[in-house]
């Protein structure tokens, strides 16, 4: 006992020396030593001992399958300080480690706690180019949420990505968010082949420098697979629009319907603008080599989602309203268990589906979507066969059935994942009037597209890079996004769009420099 307490008096001490202003505490061989002076940490944070956590309202799952809202409503102030109160505010946040961006997570999250949202909005957006997108469709259970501290230690994660999107919504409404300023124009110009969140991202740091930028895009509105591939249930469209607006606003030309290779080469826009990023994203399906796979009614994820979101967008779309691409009254199944699978379950659901199942070849703890969305999607009524991979599709002008086979799971494969193997005389026959293949996407073959036969690629078909300037072959022109790395987050291509902003503007800037010794 004497010891203990010369062990207090010691640490009690020698905080009072180091800190004297300030409380702490120090565990030391079990002992609690504390002095009570001004707070160190304000009694803002820590809560999680007694505040449990709790996501954003929810609506029940049948109520959510009758239109394509977000699912869950917005916190309000109070509940968002609340969950943010309960951050642990880590000496290593495992939570900002796991994310691409490197967020400044409990930061901001104290920021919140306290009130302070219009620091936490600025704190938000120094990394992040689209925090309300990402706050909304980050798969966080596998990211930030997922390495919080206190989920791992079993108190419930920090509700990140609802906090994220709440603070962002908020200085929407309270006007924070305002168009770049560009104090000096720089007489250069940036030509950028994509409108999605890679291109977006690097178009708005580039800006900001003051360079001039035009988005060149084949779609008539630009953010790419945030406006075509994810449902409105998890991406409001005006949430896309606002931003694209803002960066029109901001002095960023867009050219929408405008394809590289058709209406302009690759080497022709390189001789327009001093340097050019290839952003374009992977939009061709992965095929299905299998017996049938040439029947009607066999559709791929994108060609889908595209008809449904268009249709929400306003647009007449005939293949939708002719019944092809729409899922009601059908059989529905969706072959592959990822992001765009679960996207495509979902909204088969809400177009009236008379059943909607999922193949897929491993188990549920081996699946690569969202565990969060498999939940989501199972409320809305979907039906998982796990263990489970298409043999063969039968039908004789379009399809009527799939013939399905058992699988199990063998040794772990290169991705850490263990490997699925056919069970022999297992296959047993599913009725489908409609089948949606969500395997995945491949790059298109840019260099034919573009006409530029000399553009490097991968034996995959995504660009080749100089990973350290992600500049391609071809001088002056660089590449990020999905095309490099291969279908990927959102949340990567934001990363790799900001990643390639430094290459490019030391890449401008050594342009400049040799042109001015040369005058």
């Amino acid at each position: 006992m004497q010891n203990k307490s010369l062990i207090y008096w010691v640490f009690q001490n020698i905080g009072q020396f180091l800190c004297p202003k300030k409380s702490f505490s120090l565990i030391f061989i079990g002992i609690k030593v504390s002095v009570y002076k001004e707070n160190i940490m304000p009694d803002k944070m820590l809560k999680f001992v007694n505040v449990g956590m709790q996501m954003p309202t929810k609506r029940t799952g049948g109520a959510r399958t009758k239109d394509f809202k977000e699912i869950y409503d917005a916190f309000i102030h109070e509940k968002a300080k609340e969950q943010s109160s309960r951050c642990s505010q880590c000496g290593v946040p495992f939570c900002q480690v796991h994310c691409p961006l490197h967020n400044n997570i409990p930061d901001w999250l104290k920021l919140t706690a306290e009130g302070r949202l219009q620091e936490a909005h600025e704190l938000v957006h120094s990394t992040n180019n689209m925090p309300e997108i990402c706050g909304s469709i980050c798969p966080q259970d596998r990211l930030c949420e997922g390495n919080c501290v206190i989920e791992r230690a079993g108190h419930g994660t920090v509700t990140i990505g609802s906090v994220e999107k709440y603070i962002t919504d908020t200085a929407w409404e309270k006007g924070w968010i305002k168009p770049i300023k560009v104090l000096k124009e720089i007489d250069q110009s940036v030509g950028i082949i994509g409108a999605g969140p890679a291109g977006l991202a690097c178009a708005e740091e580039l800006r900001k420098s003051g360079y001039k930028i035009t988005i060149y895009d084949r779609y008539d509105r630009p953010g790419g697979l945030l406006i075509y591939g994810i449902p409105n249930f998890k991406l409001e469209k005006f949430t896309v629009e606002r931003r694209t607006n803002l960066l029109k606003e901001s002095g960023i030309k867009f050219k929408q319907d405008f394809e590289v290779g058709k209406d302009i080469s690759l080497d022709e826009l390189r001789k327009k603008h001093d340097t050019i990023l290839i952003a374009t994203g992977v939009y061709k399906p992965r095929e299905i080599d299998l017996p049938g796979s040439d029947l009607k009614n066999i559709f791929p994820a994108m060609e889908f989602l595209t008809a449904s979101n268009r249709k929400g967008l306003g647009d007449r779309v005939k293949n939708f309203d002719n019944g092809t691409l729409n899922a009601e009254g059908k059989n529905t199944i969706i072959i592959g268990g990822g992001d765009t699978g679960m996207d495509c379950v979902r909204t088969a659901v809400r177009q009236n589906a008379k059943s909607v199942k999922c193949l897929y070849r491993r188990d549920r703890e081996n699946m690569p979507g969202s565990a969060r969305e498999v939940h989501n999607a199972e409320e809305e009524g979907v039906e998982f066969i796990w263990l489970s991979n298409p043999k063969k599709f039968i039908g004789t002008s379009q399809i009527s059935s799939v013939l399905v086979e058992r699988m199990k799971l063998g040794k772990t494969d290169s991705s850490g994942r263990k490997k699925p193997e056919p069970i022999p005389n297992s296959g047993f026959e599913m009725k489908a009037d409609m089948v949606i293949n969500a395997l995945g996407f491949d790059p298109e073959d840019l260099p034919k597209l573009f006409n530029s036969p000399d553009l490097s690629i991968s034996k995959l078909g995504t660009i080749k890079i100089n990973l350290k300037t992600m500049e391609t072959n071809l001088s002056g022109v660089f590449a990020a996004g999905d095309i490099v790395r291969g279908a990927s987050l959102v949340v990567w291509a934001i990363r790799d769009g900001r990643d390639a902003t430094i290459s490019i503007r030391k890449y401008l800037e050594h342009k400049r420099s040799k042109s001015v010794k040369a005058a």
